[in-house]
């Protein structure tokens, strides 16, 4: 059942979705949107709602707030992606308030979407059958269709008494034909399913309907992980087991030996590849002539991550059940596997350097940065196996710790002004190398870094263009990368005024338009 509240402000959110984002790009308007679902689903919470004690629920209103700023701020894409996945996270522990995984707060608020817009049908039918339907089908018929048969009938008298009625009506009847004509040829088949898609959006961001499906299944999950006492051939547990054992008495302490054996000999073959990554990249590396940089990183840093993730799913495995109570063996083991993660942080750091080279000798990309964004995350990831080796805690913990820690790291990125850190990064006089098709495609917060470093084109050795494969090049000289700059800020200049609303407003791209031609005309059109 909606609620009054909700009765007024589904159409009212509808509407103004679609006044805020059709045919605008994405700016003011999202933060406006996240602002109203936020307001309007605060406002719906009693005065005891489990909401308020929910850590998750307030963590992530945070979060929301913060990345609506972040776009209204920058408007980058890694903004605009933090706010959407903030509010639906939001959502989601506004429906299951008592939620531990980012995971199933994300699913939950998908899932009340696919039970609410359903749930809403019952508003569209028409009343049903009967003799109580007649007679209000009769009480409206005669308080609207009978005046106007009555107001039908007068007219036609006057008009037929009255030629000066008649002619005044026939040039009202005109003007209104003319409206309804420009109405209809105005109604667009994009514009009316993009309306129905703000109404959907809209009605699964205010209507909640609880979904309990993934609070459920967390239930099952501890923190901590339990020494299993069922199912052995004894009365004294809950749930006795007397049939066949497959699992026999030594198996414990053969799985022990194993994971020794396993610890034992990775750790000496990850100190040998510590030790060649330390003499070759921690201590003054220097690319030979000749030396293929791009596949020493790209190759090296794909298999190392992928060692390290195998590495971290090894621990899970020989720590998830009862070899955590191994009591003999047990500090041996901790303390190998210990080693074993000190060790992957040393090549997490070795990952780092290349990466940091990498940069340091062709520049800044997306990917380079987000490599940095994923070795921070594998960091705080080693940190939690090492809790799951000396706390006993279980696969469900982690799990819900590097979901928040993911989350947060998400926010950090959407704080970067990523664009013009690249491009002033770039434009470096000591690069003789440039891929200038890369920065003339960013956002146009970043055009003013690269008008005042345009000079440095100059001394370029090689500047390209790489086609939208991604495998073709063109090779441009100074004078044509030159001319190709001048073209993307004199199409920056005419489309900005003429295209750029309030609704897709940004804090940066409107100082950068400033910064490069004054004021924006007051005779802007949309």
């Amino acid at each position: 059942m909606l609620t009054a509240l909700q009765k007024v402000m589904v159409p009212l959110g509808a509407i103004a979705f679609d006044v805020l984002f059709w045919n605008q790009e994405v700016g003011l308007n999202l933060a406006l949107y996240t602002l109203l679902v936020v307001g309007l689903t605060l406002l719906g919470l009693t005065r005891h709602a489990a909401q308020r004690k929910s850590v998750g629920f307030w963590t992530t209103l945070a979060g929301t707030l913060l990345s609506a700023a972040l776009v209204v701020w920058l408007g980058s894409g890694a903004a605009r992606l933090a706010c959407v996945i903030s509010l639906v996270l939001f959502l989601g522990y506004r429906n299951q308030p008592q939620l531990r995984l980012v995971a199933s707060a994300l699913l939950t608020a998908l899932g009340s979407v696919t039970l609410a817009l359903p749930g809403l049908l019952p508003y569209l039918r028409l009343p049903h059958g009967g003799s109580a339907g007649w007679a209000r089908t009769r009480f409206y018929g005669r308080v609207l269709v009978l005046p106007l048969v009555i107001l039908a009938v007068f007219h036609v008298l006057f008009s037929l008494g009255s030629p000066q009625y008649a002619e005044l009506s026939n040039q009202l009847f005109g003007k209104i034909g003319e409206w309804l004509g420009q109405l209809l040829a105005s109604v667009s088949v994009p514009h009316l399913l993009f309306f129905l898609l703000g109404l959907g959006l809209t009605i699964g961001a205010l209507v909640i309907v609880p979904y309990h499906y993934f609070l459920d299944q967390e239930s099952r999950f501890g923190e901590f992980v339990r020494r299993q006492r069922d199912r052995v051939a004894s009365l004294a547990v809950r749930h006795p087991d007397f049939s066949t054992k497959k699992f026999r008495t030594l198996d414990l302490r053969k799985e022990y030996i194993a994971a020794v054996a396993v610890f034992g000999l990775v750790n000496v073959l990850l100190l040998v590849v510590n030790g060649l990554d330390i003499k070759l990249l921690w201590f003054g590396f220097t690319p030979r002539q000749g030396f293929n940089l791009t596949q020493f990183v790209h190759e090296g840093t794909y298999v190392l991550i992928l060692s390290i993730l195998v590495a971290m799913g090894i621990v899970l495995w020989f720590f998830r059940r009862n070899l955590n109570f191994y009591r003999k063996g047990l500090p041996a083991l901790r303390w190998g596997a210990t080693v074993w993660v000190v060790q992957n942080v040393v090549l997490v750091i070795s990952v780092g350097l290349r990466n940091y080279y990498y940069i340091l000798h062709t520049g800044l990309a997306y990917k380079r940065i987000g490599v940095y964004g994923f070795l921070l995350l594998t960091l705080f990831g080693l940190g939690t196996v090492l809790l799951k080796i000396w706390q006993r805690r279980s696969a469900f913990s982690l799990v819900r710790l590097n979901g928040w820690a993911t989350y947060a790291v998400l926010l950090l990125l959407a704080a970067g002004n990523w664009e013009v850190w690249i491009t002033r990064y770039n434009l470096q006089p000591r690069f003789e190398e440039l891929d200038l098709g890369f920065l003339l495609a960013m956002p146009e917060r970043m055009l003013p870094e690269l008008a005042a470093r345009e000079a440095v084109l100059d001394g370029m050795t090689r500047i390209i263009v790489i086609d939208e494969s991604g495998y073709g090049e063109t090779k441009f000289t100074p004078a044509e990368a030159h001319r190709l700059v001048k073209q993307r800020l004199a199409r920056w200049q005419e489309a900005y005024p003429r295209y750029h609303t309030w609704q897709s407003w940004t804090y940066a791209e409107a100082q950068a338009y400033e910064q490069l031609y004054g004021p924006v005309p007051a005779t802007k059109t949309p």
